[in-house]
C-alpha cells in the first residue's frame, strides 16, 4: 500500500499540485487513490458551505466516492497559521480524530496521500506541530522542494527535521515554480547529491494542471 505524508520546504511551495500529480499517477497505475488534507487554513463560502480550495483540488484528483468532509475534516476559515486560525474560531486542534480520519481512508484506498499544512514544523497549538501529526500517523514522508533560490538550504533543514522525528524520507519531488530559474540543473544536482532519498520526479512549470505533470513523477517503489 502507498501511504505517505506530503510536506514542503515552505508554504505556497506546490504541495497540493504535487499531491494531485501523484494521485493522477497512482490512478493511472490502476490504484484507488485519495488525498487527505486533515487541516486546511483558508476557506470560502460556496453554496452556503465553507470549503478550502486545496481540498477541492485533492477531491477532484482522487478516485470517485470520497466526500469533501472525508478529505478535509477540519477546515479553518482564515488563511493564516493553523494555531492562529483555530484560536480565532475557538477550536482545539486534536490529533487523534485526524489520525482516525486517515485510517478510515486507508481502509478504502490503495494510496492515501496526507498533505500537511504549511511546512513541516508549522504549529498546531502551544505544544504540537504538523510533524507530530506525521509521527502520529507513522507515515514515511515525501518532500516537495520548491525550486527557487534558497531551496537547497530549506530542503536539507527539512530533511534533518524529518529524521529527527524518527520518520523516513521516502523521496522528494522538485517542483518548478517559475518558467525560468537561474542554474536550475546545478541546484537540482546539488539536492540529488545531498538529500538521503530518491528523486521521484521533476514537475515542470505548467499552467495546464497536474494531469499534464503526472507522467513526470512516480510514487516510491516501496513503503
Amino acid at each position: 500500500m502507498h501511504y505517505y505524508f506530503i510536506t514542503g520546504t515552505d508554504t505556497e511551495i506546490g504541495k497540493t499540485f504535487v499531491s494531485c500529480t501523484l494521485l493522477h499517477a497512482a490512478r493511472a497505475a490502476g490504484l484507488s487513490a485519495v488525498g487527505y488534507k486533515p487541516i486546511a487554513a483558508g476557506a470560502e463560502e460556496i453554496d452556503g458551505a465553507w470549503s478550502n480550495e486545496d481540498a477541492r483540488r485533492l477531491q477532484s484528483a482522487s478516485s470517485p466516492g470520497f466526500t469533501l468532509e472525508e478529505i478535509n475534516p477540519l477546515c479553518l476559515r482564515e488563511a493564516v497559521a493553523p494555531h492562529i486560525a483555530a484560536a480565532a474560531e475557538n477550536i482545539a486542534l486534536d490529533v487523534p480524530p485526524l489520525v482516525a480520519g486517515f485510517e478510515r481512508l486507508a481502509q478504502r484506498a490503495d494510496c492515501v496521500l496526507v498533505e500537511g499544512v504549511g511546512g513541516f514544523r508549522v504549529p498546531l497549538d502551544d505544544r504540537l506541530d504538523t510533524a507530530d501529526l506525521a509521527v502520529a500517523m507513522r507515515l514515511p514522508v515525501i518532500l516537495v522542494v520548491g525550486m527557487r533560490l534558497g531551496c537547497i538550504n530549506h530542503a536539507l533543514l527539512t530533511a534533518e527535521a524529518i529524521a529527527a522525528r524518527g520518520l523516513r524520507l521516502a523521496g522528494w519531488v522538485a517542483n518548478t515554480l517559475a518558467p525560468r530559474m537561474n542554474r536550475f540543473d546545478e541546484n537540482l544536482a546539488a539536492l540529488a547529491a545531498r538529500l538521503p532519498a530518491p528523486l521521484l520526479g521533476v514537475v515542470p512549470y505548467s499552467e495546464s494542471g497536474p494531469q499534464h505533470a503526472a507522467a513526470q513523477v512516480s510514487l516510491p517503489d516501496t513503503v
